[in-house]
């Protein structure tokens, strides 16, 4: 199961994926105006990923335009819907410890995105402790989507 691959090598259990966006540099399509402009410079579209432990993508999304933000390029995706309206069939919460309690799976994201009970972000501001560990473990699950875009874009080179 991919939870089992993230608690194994990410420390991160009950996690299903990593979420990010890749914006794919385009040419200006005519008369489109600044609609796939991005915030980093240049015409783009978004290719939205869901991506398991071993950086393989378990679902892709592309075309939104480059202006959205990875959060609103989630809303608009089958993905994101199903994730919203909770019918994605995820499994049933379970602990991460031993006589814990109850836990639900998450997919982890970055900052871009809004914290639902199935989706995990960075907590963000003045942190504890406990905070700094938990930022450092999403972190490096998170960090298999980013990953797994810079394996793709080599791919491609």
């Amino acid at each position: 199961m991919t939870s089992d691959a993230f608690k194994s090598a990410w420390h991160f259990p009950n996690c299903l994926g990593a979420i990010d966006g890749k914006h794919i540099p385009i040419k200006k399509p005519v008369k489109s105006g600044s609609f796939y402009f991005n915030y980093k410079k240049f015409f783009s579209i978004i290719l939205m990923g869901v991506i398991n432990a071993n950086y393989e993508f378990i679902m892709a999304d592309v075309g939104v335009n480059g202006r959205v933000s990875d959060g609103g390029v989630i809303s608009v995706t089958e993905f994101g819907r199903c994730l919203e309206e909770a019918a994605l069939n995820l499994p049933e919460p379970e602990p991460i410890v031993h006589n814990g309690r109850n836990m639900p799976y998450v997919f982890v994201a970055d900052d871009a995105f809004a914290m639902s009970e199935n989706l995990l972000k960075p907590y963000g501001g003045k942190l504890d402790h406990d905070q700094r560990v938990f930022n450092y473990r999403l972190s490096r699950a998170r960090r298999v989507s980013e990953n797994a875009f810079g394996i793709l874009v080599i791919g491609l080179v």
